[in-house]
């Protein structure tokens, strides 16, 4: 695909099918190419303005704005984009539904959803750089990079917003599994402790449980006992960043192969037995589709590198 020229000033109008878009994600898909840390170094100066004015990168876009964008120097776009065969192999292979509307993609563990901090590309640029033919490719929600499993994409704006308000509206079940350590009281089924984002003076997030926070629940039902761990389903009530992980740890049973919030002995002997990660699966999405109205169920087996950590350990009644 021919590289664009942004070398010169344009100007930009806003359509019906960019209604209500943050304005980093709309110049993010309209300036390919361009890093993303250029992009919102370009709104920090001034250099891209939304009806003449000033404008933050959480702008949600009306139609009819106009949008003025400064020349962009050539050195600071990327060049020649491409996927590795891997890569484009990855993405069509682990496709577990895909509509008109909407794309559930099985996430492996380790590829984040999106790039940023460091990364050129995650799993949402990877697609669009695999079907340049589709005009619209967004998140309708997010993983951790170190969680696999059920990934949801729209292809239209329409169904963005539609399922994007059924997730508020906790009118979509979503599903995991995980690993944690010790055995999960069996009485224990919910946790309702509200959370909040802490920054570190590194610049590292954490989130921790605080009366402060945003209230946040999940429910737990314990799927098998083993002699050192505890296979939980679980279910969000709310979508908190590292919500499991964090009340997993709160709850005393920290989640197997967790860097962050985890135990570093349980850690290292998960990797001994060859599973080297975060062991959280989102196993499973149940949701009403946006234009067919019909219920749409989809699941997503468990890695064979789980799957492996389970045969390994000792299965307890």
């Amino acid at each position: 695909m021919q590289q664009q020229d942004f070398s010169k000033v344009s100007f930009v109008e806003v359509d019906e099918c960019s209604l209500g878009q943050r304005l980093d994600n709309f110049l993010i898909r309209h300036l390919k190419g361009v890093p993303k840390s250029r992009i919102y170094n370009l709104l920090r100066k001034g250099e891209i303005r939304v009806n003449k004015g000033r404008a933050k990168p959480n702008l949600r876009l009306k139609a009819g704005d106009v949008l003025r964008i400064a020349p962009i120097r050539a050195s600071m776009t990327t060049q020649n984009t491409t996927l590795s065969y891997q890569l484009r192999d990855l993405l069509e292979k682990n496709i577990l539904f895909e509509d008109d509307a909407l794309v559930v993609f099985n996430k492996p563990s380790g590829l984040a959803v999106h790039g940023g901090s460091g990364l050129s590309m995650g799993a949402i640029e990877a697609f669009r750089t695999q079907r340049p033919e589709e005009k619209f490719l967004e998140l309708v929600h997010r993983l951790d990079r170190d969680t696999s499993g059920c990934l949801l994409l729209a292809k239209n704006r329409v169904a963005l917003i539609s399922m994007q308000q059924a997730i508020q509206h906790n009118q979509v079940q979503k599903s995991y599994q995980a690993l944690v350590a010790g055995r999960w009281p069996k009485g224990k089924n919910s946790v309702n402790a509200p959370l909040r984002k802490n920054q570190l003076s590194s610049g590292e997030r954490m989130v921790r449980v605080d009366v402060a926070g945003k209230s946040a629940m999940t429910h737990f039902k314990v799927a098998k006992y083993f002699s050192s761990f505890s296979l939980l389903d679980i279910e969000l009530e709310t979508g908190r960043t590292h919500q499991i992980r964090v009340h997993c740890q709160f709850s005393g049973h920290p989640i197997v192969g967790d860097e962050k919030y985890g135990d570093s002995e349980i850690n290292s002997q998960a990797k001994r037995s060859g599973c080297g990660r975060l062991f959280l699966h989102a196993s499973g999405l149940r949701f009403r589709h946006p234009v067919s109205n019909t219920i749409v169920d989809i699941k997503a087996p468990l890695p064979a590198e789980l799957e492996q950590l389970l045969l390994t350990s000792a299965l307890v009644s």
